[in-house]
């Protein structure tokens, strides 16, 4: 029986048969990963109607027979660039018509195989194996599940270590440590801790100076890794009293989390369940404070297809992993923004994490 890896493969196939090409050059490190099953980088896979190749160096040849041994190698010579080494590949090959990932070559390298591959036409595609990706199997959604759970453990040590005296920074710092110790393999993006009036950047960088319990609340946004895959959460916790204001914007983005949450399902349009959110937040009286799209995919990567924005022209499917994370920002007073993970299931969606997000349980103290 085909593994998962070579399944993923003839999925693909169907694509390049859709687009009329002879094959598609995938060379994005993480899709070429979730294609094969390997780890390294610097490796580009030739996929065809009926073969599959693996262009490579000595640096990768042994790790390439050890983890996807189902996949044919060409390991280029020391004095050869990756480039070339794929023009030859293809040219051997009898490739007349190839596609190539747009959004994984630089302009410069495209042009390099170009000139070395004069009969050959080439085409840009954009997005084949992301929506492949999107669909996430049994054993990716189990995965994502202990990514989510290493990311819960290192927030309640997290809250626990807390400290007013500390910095941003040091606190962020401390969040990786636990994710690491919890069994993430690395933080799955730099952590965000944002105090106060920080917190207004949806993208905040932890600051070294100043204290966290000089602010009356702290954002902090967090994930893990586990064998590739991510999770992604954002929490608020309040340094002192949650005050008047503070629960006014918390209720209003609970609100809208919880109504979006509600409409997702398979068929449901991405751009109208982010209408929900929107909607929600501006009849609380903030319209203009969201201004970012509700969400993403997450899997390989901390940011992939579906996009739960505006001008999203996804539909939702079972088996689509997404966060959900409406925020208000506010110059000069700070933001609040509540994340969970969410799965598309056959009949509705279930929320992946389970950190509690109700106003009542914010204070670490």
């Amino acid at each position: 029986m085909p593994d998962r890896h070579s399944r993923r493969r003839d999925a693909l196939r169907q694509t390049v048969a859709t687009d009329g090409c002879g094959a598609i050059l995938v060379s994005t490190v993480v899709n070429v990963g979730y294609l094969t099953g390997f780890s390294g980088d610097s490796t580009a896979l030739i996929v065809m109607a009926d073969r599959d190749l693996a262009v490579s160096d000595f640096r990768y040849a042994e790790q390439l027979q050890n983890e996807c041994p189902d996949v044919p190698t060409h390991i280029r010579p020391v004095n050869q660039k990756l480039w070339a080494a794929v023009a030859d590949a293809v040219g051997k090959l009898g490739i007349g018509n190839l596609a190539f990932e747009a959004n994984g070559m630089f302009v410069s390298d495209h042009d390099t195989m170009r000139a070395a591959l004069p009969g050959v036409a080439t085409r840009g595609v954009i997005g084949r194996v992301e929506a492949l990706r999107a669909i996430k199997d049994e054993e990716e959604i189990a995965t994502i599940r202990r990514a989510i759970l290493a990311a819960e453990r290192a927030f309640a040590m997290f809250r626990a270590g807390l400290r007013l005296d500390e910095s941003e920074i040091d606190a962020a710092d401390g969040m990786e440590h636990y994710l690491r110790r919890c069994g993430s393999s690395a933080a799955a993006f730099e952590p965000i801790v944002a105090a106060g009036p920080g917190s207004a950047l949806p993208h905040a960088r932890p600051a070294a100076a100043g204290r966290i319990g000089d602010s009356d609340f702290l954002l902090v946004d967090w994930g893990a890794i586990v064998e590739g895959y991510r999770s992604d959460l954002t929490r608020m916790l309040v340094t002192a009293k949650v005050g008047t204001e503070f629960a006014r914007v918390y209720r209003a983005v609970l609100a809208a989390q919880e109504r979006a949450i509600a409409t997702i399902r398979p068929g449901a349009r991405a751009s109208e369940v982010d209408a929900v959110a929107r909607a929600a937040i501006d009849e609380a009286g903030f319209g203009g404070l969201f201004g970012h799209g509700l969400g993403h995919g997450i899997g390989l990567a901390i940011h992939e297809s579906p996009w739960l924005r505006p001008d999203s022209d996804d539909v939702l499917r079972p088996g689509m992993v997404l966060t959900v994370e409406p925020g208000i920002y506010r110059t000069g007073w700070g933001g609040i923004r509540i994340e969970d993970d969410v799965l598309v299931t056959p009949d509705g969606a279930e929320i992946l994490t389970s950190v509690p997000k109700a106003i009542e349980t914010l204070s670490p103290y």
